[in-house]
Formats: C-alpha cells, structure tokens, sequence
C-alpha cells in the first residue's frame, strides 16, 4: 500500500463517481484488518504510530468515498477543479429564489408545527437531490468538470437544506 496514493487507488478502485458502496465496504473492512491498531498493540511504537497514520488515512479515505457529495468534490480536486465553496457563493438567481421559497416552506411549516408538510418537503428535496445525483454521475462520465462543479456546488445547497428539515423534524419529535 502506498500512504500517498489518492483514495480511489488505497483501495484499488479506479476514479470515478459511480462505485458499488458494498466493494467499497468490503475492501475498507480488508485494510482495517490488515492495518487496524489493535493488530499492533504489542508492537514497537513505530509500528503503532504507523499502524494508527494508515488507519487514519483509510477511514478519512472511506467516508470521502461512501458519501457520493464528497466523492464528487474529491473527483473534481483529482481533476484541479476547486469548487470555491468558501469564497464564491454566487448562484443563479432562479436558483437562490428556490432556495428563498424552499426555506421559507420550512420555516412556515416548523413554526405551525406541521410535521406532515415538513416530510412532504423532505421527500419532494430527496427527490430533487436524488435527480442531482443521477445528473452528476452523467457529467462526471463525460468528463464534463465545469458543469459538474457547477452540480456539486448546488448540492452543497441543497445538502444543508435537507439537514435543515431533519433539524426542523428532530425539533417537532422532542
């Protein structure tokens, strides 16, 4: 195993966003195994400190991987594409209205203590993510980095509006 190779090559997948999440399980639980601290407790303590470095580094590897928004911001970091998610939060404005409305759906919705309109909203934003996503894998497969950028940076929207509404439910539940 090479401590430097991307994560895609740690567990001898080849780039791209679309990947079977059960191989990746099972090809995460076989480095563990082989590199899991607790196989190194009596070692000395380089083999421990090198033991925890690549259990760190597959961990941090696989839940780049599982979670398909940070699988897609990898790809494009492969690619030298940067997002800009810190400094560049400029949206088209047919997109920032949705954003506006949805938000304001939300909030009419866990202030009235509806709990049925925010799972209606929920499923209806699953949905439009899902679709996303499914759009996404066809830029990626056209290698179409601009546009996917693009995607990934409205997901990131999207992602936190949806932890938004589980936020708003977990509130009605308690």
């Amino acid at each position: 195993m090479n401590f430097r190779a991307d994560h895609f090559s740690l567990f001898g997948l080849s780039p791209g966003f679309r990947l079977d999440s059960g191989d990746l399980d099972a090809r995460y639980r076989h480095i563990q195994a082989k590199v899991h601290p607790d196989r190194f407790a009596n070692g000395s303590d380089a083999e421990r400190r090198l033991s925890m470095q690549w259990a760190t580094h597959a961990n941090e590897a696989y839940l780049t991987l599982k979670k398909p928004l940070a699988r897609a911001r990898y790809l494009l970091h492969l690619a030298g594409h940067d997002i800009q998610a810190e400094n560049n939060t400029a949206m088209p404005a047919a997109f920032l209205i949705e954003q506006m409305t949805w938000r304001e759906a939300v909030i009419e919705a866990r202030s009235a203590g509806d709990h049925h309109e925010l799972e209606r909203l929920h499923h209806r934003l699953q949905g439009d993510i899902d679709e996303r996503f499914v759009e996404l894998a066809r830029l990626f497969d056209e290698n179409d980095h601009a546009q996917a950028t693009d995607c990934v940076r409205r997901l990131m929207f999207l992602e936190k509006l949806f932890n938004e509404i589980d936020d708003a439910l977990a509130s009605l539940e308690d």
